[in-house]
């Protein structure tokens, strides 16, 4: 993994893997600090043992192929990170050990490590327990209650649907849903400081969530209450930004936020699932290596070989 975004002169930005992680774990703090605010400590054990499964299933699959250990580069807590702020905050614990397993052996390791998965582990591991667990995996509790998301309990968001969240407890997470995509407030501080620190560019992101909202508003929807309910956020801040799984160049980043943003908008719209963010970018990440190909820089200056 390199870092695709040329610092600052005046900012001195992470050079090494090992230190863009570090940061990319600062960003996503606040998501964990609000999580367990919202829904209590159970969020810190999720947390714990997500990280701590993702960790070992990589240091022992190292360990058996006999490759170069690269646990200390921090990608591991990274995904274990995002994985568990990915479940509802009632997720049985061997749940995230499975999910865990998927994406570190099935996704990252299997496909020869850090760099060379073409698809978000984090996120594969998510889709597949989705699809494997769907009740458990969409059982959100909110003050002892359990309740639908405002996304489920609509069928679309829009201003005239009967939502009983407000923008408001929208904006600040007052509302069921995955552990960390309820509370914009901090997925907002983590997008700040990655881009502060030049971890990530606005590309990506900007065009995911403008594209998305524009789209919103084309089928009818409040494209505000639109991006504030589900992982819109959360998925362009810290999914779709994987440096692995996104293009190379700033045009292909922003075909490929666009193209998230979209399908986000047609799931919602036209598919039977309330929420789209995971198979969204989880389809743009096939498609990164053909829009890297269509969008490489032309070189000028080559001199041809002659017979």
């Amino acid at each position: 993994m390199k870092l695709l975004v040329s610092p600052a002169p005046h900012i001195k930005a992470p050079v090494s893997t090992q230190g863009i992680m570090a940061v990319v774990i600062a960003a996503l703090m606040p998501c964990v600090i609000a999580a367990t605010w919202i829904f209590g400590l159970n969020v810190l054990l999720l947390c714990a043992i997500s990280v701590a499964s993702c960790v070992v299933f990589e240091l022992l699959s190292e360990l058996i192929a006999k490759r170069r250990l690269t646990v200390s580069d921090l990608s591991a807590v990274v995904t274990g990170l995002i994985l568990a702020l990915n479940l509802p905050p009632t997720a049985s614990w061997w749940m995230v050990v499975v999910g865990s397993a998927v994406a570190i052996l099935l996704v990252k390791q299997l496909f020869g490590g850090i760099g060379c998965n073409f698809l978000n582990p984090a996120l594969t591991a998510r889709a597949i327990l989705l699809v494997s667990w769907p009740a458990r995996m969409n059982n959100f509790v909110l003050d002892g209650v359990s309740q639908a998301t405002p996304l489920a309990s609509s069928g679309a968001v829009s201003s005239a649907s009967v939502v009983p969240a407000t923008t408001l407890d929208l904006f600040i997470g007052n509302i069921p849903g995955s552990m960390g995509e309820v509370c914009k407030i901090a997925i907002l501080l983590g997008l700040v400081l990655l881009l502060v620190t030049r971890v990530v560019s606005w590309h990506v992101p900007l065009s995911f969530i403008a594209s998305f909202m524009l789209f919103a508003w084309i089928f009818g929807y409040d494209p505000l209450r639109a991006v504030l309910s589900g992982g819109v956020l959360f998925g362009a801040v810290f999914m779709a930004t994987d440096y692995v799984t996104n293009p190379m160049t700033r045009k292909g980043q922003l075909v490929f936020g666009v193209g998230c943003g979209l399908l986000v908008a047609v799931i919602r719209r036209f598919g039977t699932y309330p929420e789209g963010v995971t198979y969204a970018i989880l389809i743009m990440n096939i498609f990164t290596p053909l829009i890297d190909r269509f969008m490489r820089p032309r070189v000028y200056g080559e001199v041809k070989n002659h017979a």
